[in-house]
């Protein structure tokens, strides 16, 4: 029998005496649904004065690819005015924030500290700080569940909109839990923070052990198993390896045109870690690195997703895929300006949150039990921000 549970916009009356009489503005995107599969911009336009939404990376409708820019437009299902909170005014101006009294935040996270959205709510919150606006997050559970926790600390060296804060890769706690702890880490004394709670869920579970519904929370993580392997296989964003993208499987499927897949299995493989298993493969993406070219690689099955540690599993697959590609392989970088120069920026040390693994000062191995220490104090120290048991 799944878990019965109520997200915060199925809650949303809790907090109703905050909303009425005022003009809410709403961050949200297709995630933003309720039990019965209705959308927040419904729900909320029914019952308050909705006069503006806010809309974060792949659109207020979802309908935008990933790193593709955001228009301000006029939604059309509610005549109101949709603002581009991604790009060049993710931390709001002047117009974005004069249009709401009390901003509302509804999306559903991944449980990656490299996913987007969580910045787009943290800015949202210094925005609302910025101008002593109240902000209210309606809580969603964490798809992966609130237990594990792996990774990189992200050293803020690397502050990107992947990375930032301080937290380990996988981090274990929802996006309201997260919402209070960056309030603390920032010190936004001036913002008045609501969290609505979930109800019915338990840290243990993940999605799949509730009756709650799955919506792709982006275009590229279109299945929970996606969003699973996405912990480990986002490191591939940063190298010429093709992710999946393109595909029907991405982040499950990792390959390239020079790779050979048995053997990049075999290898993989033969790492014996707990709970994953790699698999030959080859595919042809429709778009984004080697569009129309065949690519040789594996696709990763999650066997046990307790026993896994996907951020290990991804860096070990990414050591074998370096080992038998040799000079084909590269890490991505792009050019940006530093007191006049040009610098090249690596993504990869941005998704890692340190230059250790790339530059060779720490091998895998090397680099996760070098930060064990720091994900396990983040662990502890998190505690305060949790919300359910």
């Amino acid at each position: 029998m799944k878990a019965h549970v109520l997200s915060g916009i199925d809650r949303i009356d809790t907090v109703a005496h905050l909303l009425e009489g005022k003009r809410v503005g709403l961050m949200t995107n297709p995630t933003g649904i309720d039990h019965n599969i209705n959308s927040s911009i419904d729900v909320i336009a029914k019952r308050f004065n909705l006069t503006a939404l806010y809309a974060v990376e792949h659109g207020i409708r979802g309908d935008i690819q990933a790193g593709e820019h955001v228009e301000n437009c006029v939604d059309e299902a509610t005549g109101v005015m949709v603002y581009s909170a991604y790009g060049k005014n993710s931390h709001f101006n002047e117009e974005m924030l004069d249009a709401f009294d009390v901003l509302v935040f509804d999306i559903q996270d991944v449980g990656a500290r490299f996913y987007t959205y969580m910045y787009s709510m943290a800015y949202a919150l210094e925005a609302c700080n910025r101008a002593g606006k109240a902000m209210i997050v309606l809580d969603r559970i964490n798809p992966l569940g609130g237990v594990k926790t792996c990774g990189t600390i992200h050293d803020r060296r690397f502050a990107s909109f992947v990375g930032d804060y301080e937290i380990p890769t996988q981090h274990g706690l929802t996006i309201g839990e997260m919402a209070l702890y960056v309030k603390d880490f920032l010190g936004l004394d001036r913002v008045e923070l609501t969290v609505v709670p979930v109800e019915g869920w338990k840290r243990s579970m993940r999605l799949d052990e509730t009756d709650l519904p799955w919506v792709a929370p982006s275009p590229n993580c279109a299945t929970l198993d996606a969003a699973t392997a996405y912990i480990g296989t986002c490191v591939f964003e940063g190298t010429n390896v093709s992710e999946g993208r393109g595909t029907t499987q991405p982040f499950q499927v990792i390959g390239a045109p020079f790779l050979d897949g048995p053997k990049l299995a075999e290898r993989a493989n033969a790492h014996k870690l707990p709970g994953v298993h790699f698999r030959p493969t080859s595919f042809c993406p429709t778009f984004s690195k080697h569009q129309g070219a065949m690519c040789h690689g594996v696709q990763v099955h999650v066997t046990d997703v307790e026993a896994v540690n996907m951020f290990e599993a991804g860096l070990v697959l990414l050591d074998e895929v370096r080992a038998l590609a040799g000079d084909k392989f590269e890490f991505l970088y792009y050019g940006i300006e530093v007191e006049g120069e040009t610098v090249n920026s690596y993504f990869l040390d941005k998704l890692l949150g340190t230059d250790d693994y790339r530059l060779g000062k720490k091998a895998t191995q090397e680099l996760i039990a070098a930060h064990k220490p720091g994900v396990e104090a983040f662990k502890k120290d998190s505690a305060k921000y949790r919300l359910y048991d």
